[in-house]
């Protein structure tokens, strides 16, 4: 490998990507494209390695997806000049695509008759059809209800336009002529790779374009290495919990990170069995980006000279069991699978806090909600489906910084102004705001909590809220810090009908009803004892910390004129003595879920119901959840076998063959 080489080609590449990035942000028609920017386009080789991925705009979760199965299904040879794939399917692409939504395309660009790279573009679609406005609900149980779903086949054929195709996305969407116009904004995109890379191998010959690719792959991968090696070896664990959208729902998620000499392995072994909602995710038979984003952002963070392409993807090694919420198999619905990706994120940055020395954060909001509304288009009349935002949550403390206000780090999509929502919808946003006194306390603060509410001027609209999350499980904080707050949602607040409702399904609203939605907030970091006095000051100048909370949380003592006594407040902190500071502040439910089930236990539960058949596996682990929590003692295994054995036997359920499950595995 030539290193000034690689270095041209690296840059070369990424402003091939970049382009295509922005040209397909601006000739996008639907805002959650143009304005929340869920999209993205790449390059990779003919193997389906990707080697170039853009970072100014669009997505960033999606770092090294898995072309390779969908180009295996395809047939190389029988890909030609001007051949568009077009596919949404999760289950015949093994995780290429992630939700029916993600409405995904395949470029094949030829130098001289022979295929030297594949561009790969998607939209998230505002809607595909199904049972309610926008596609996605995480009350639906399986796929069938969540939209069209197509398996990889040609849009374009030798740059002819397959018009049948064409009309079955239009006609299955309630906004056909959007959806459309968000296609051949991809299509330009992944024109525009095509147009530069033979101008590249018009500059440096096929050979050195192609022998490129392959060193920036390698690159990432030896800088990749390089940062693995600096964690300390060992094997790690850590879980946590996932809310379902009915009460009492809730799954599993564990992992073990295994550190060696530049490798990790990441077994999720131990996550229970795909849900019946829609929080499911496909993710195949490799390492996919978007359960190990953590370790991906960790790695960019330490080095950010690192190449974006599948090369980082090289030294992970995870798995995640067929049939689990993590990859999930045929029919499950999987719209609000960005929730099981988040907690994916939030027990692998468990497992990094054990391994380095100071941690790395505490725990994020652990929520990323999009506000779908279907309502009459205040200028035609007729139902238009439309984003009106995402809501995150203010993030998590970290081991240098406070957390971000608002939001996550790991959520890279954008807000859309108020102004835009009041024009393409009947929806008036009385309040978007960060909310006082929300900041978790510790060392380095939470950010705050996001608090957005709506009213409705139309004489119905049907509001959808996908990927909500932490309204009964708090997000932890770390060496002291506090522990996030829940998320809310009320109905009419302030009135006489007003209602607490917890996470949004689907929201029937009336003319003049009001939506109030507050996130959660992230963990605090570190010992409050130990925040910063001119902090502090700084947030109570600004309203966002009152005098009464500064005394509680941060032991501050105030002078006649208001102003911080710092002499008092440092006899305070000695007075309220050394904390006896748990690595990780868990709420009370964390608390009392993990009496009952043990760790060990409980991977045990996930683990035994995958050796029974589909249909009964996610019911029976939740009732043997549900008993072994009423009962109130701890679980062991004999006490765990008695339950499952029986449960399975009222399910009327039978355990699977080895063979049929080692192939489900």
């Amino acid at each position: 490998m030539d290193a000034v080489r690689t270095a041209i080609m690296s840059n070369r590449f990424n402003a091939i990507v970049e382009e295509a990035s922005a040209a397909v942000y601006r000739t996008a028609h639907t805002t959650f494209v143009k304005l929340v920017q869920d999209y993205q386009c790449a390059l990779a080789t003919p193997d389906g390695d990707m080697f170039a991925y853009p970072m100014m705009s669009g997505v960033n979760v999606f770092i090294g997806s898995p072309l390779r199965p969908t180009l295996d299904a395809i047939g190389r040879e029988n890909l030609k000049p001007g051949d568009i794939v077009i596919t949404n399917d999760p289950f015949s692409t093994d995780g290429l695509v992630t939700h029916l939504m993600d409405v995904t395309l395949l470029y094949p660009i030829f130098r001289e008759d022979k295929l030297i790279a594949v561009g790969w573009s998607f939209v998230h679609a505002s809607d595909i059809g199904g049972a309610v406005p926008g596609s996605i609900s995480p009350a639906f149980t399986e796929v069938f209800q969540e939209g069209l779903r197509v398996r990889p086949t040609k849009l374009y054929e030798g740059g002819v336009l397959n018009k049948t195709i064409k009309s079955i996305f239009e006609d299955n969407s309630r906004i056909p002529a959007e959806l459309w116009g968000d296609i051949q904004a991809m299509i330009s995109g992944l024109k525009s790779m095509d147009r530069r890379i033979n101008e590249l191998c018009d500059r440096y010959g096929r050979d050195m374009v192609e022998e490129g690719m392959r060193d920036v792959i390698g690159y990432s991968e030896t800088k990749a290495r390089a940062v693995i090696q600096k964690i300390p070896k060992g094997v790690y664990s850590f879980a946590d919990y996932l809310e379902g959208i009915n009460e009492g729902q809730l799954a599993y998620f564990s992992v073990t990170l295994t550190v060696r000499d530049g490798e990790l392995d990441v077994d999720f072994t131990g996550t229970d069995p795909q849900l019946a909602a829609a929080y499911n995710l496909v993710t195949g038979a490799t390492t996919h980006p978007y359960v190990v984003q953590c370790l991906i952002t960790f790695i960019l963070t330490m080095d950010p000279l690192t190449p974006r392409n599948s090369g980082i993807l090289r030294a992970i090694h995870a798995h995640a069991p067929r049939g689990t919420v993590l990859n999930a198999v045929f029919p499950a619905s999987g719209g609000s699978r960005a929730a099981s990706a988040t907690r994916a994120y939030d027990i692998i940055m468990g497992c990094l806090n054990q391994a380095l020395p100071g941690g790395v954060g505490a725990a994020g909001a652990g929520m990323a909600g999009v506000i779908v509304v279907s309502a009459p288009d205040p200028r035609t009349g007729r139902d238009r489906v439309n984003v009106i935002n995402t809501i995150h949550g203010g993030g998590g403390g970290r081991r240098i910084s406070d957390g971000v206000d608002g939001t996550e780090v790991r959520y890279s999509q954008r807000m859309v102004p108020s102004e835009v929502i009041e024009v393409e919808t009947p929806m008036i946003m009385r309040a978007i705001r960060i909310v006082p006194d929300s900041r978790r306390a510790g060392r380095f603060a939470s950010g705050a909590a996001l608090e957005m509410e709506m009213e409705n001027t139309a004489n119905r609209a049907v509001m959808t809220v996908r990927n909500m999350n932490r309204f009964v499980f708090a997000p932890w904080g770390f060496r002291g810090g506090e522990q996030g707050l829940l998320g809310r949602t009320v109905v009419n607040p302030g009135r006489a009908d007003e209602r607490s409702i917890g996470k949004i399904s689907v929201l029937e609203m009336g003319r003049d009803d009001v939506v109030r939605i507050t996130s959660p907030t992230g963990g605090g970091f570190g010992n409050p004892m130990e925040r910063d006095l001119g902090a502090i000051s700084t947030e109570i100048e600004n309203g966002m910390l009152s005098r009464e909370r500064a005394a509680e949380v941060y032991a501050v003592a105030f002078d006649a004129e208001g102003q911080i006594d710092k002499t008092k407040t440092e006899a305070n902190r000695k007075e309220r003595g050394e904390p006896d500071l748990p690595d990780f502040n868990f709420c009370a439910e964390r608390e009392r879920q993990d009496y009952v089930w043990p760790m060990a236990a409980r991977r045990r539960l996930a683990s035994m119901a995958l050796s029974f058949e589909l249909r009964i596996r996610s019911q029976l682990v939740g009732n043997v959840h549900k008993r072994m929590m009423k009962a109130g003692t701890p679980v062991n295994d004999e006490i765990l076998q008695n339950a499952v054995r029986e449960e399975a036997i009222r399910l009327g359920g039978n355990r699977v063959l080895a063979s049929d499950h080692s192939a489900r595995s």
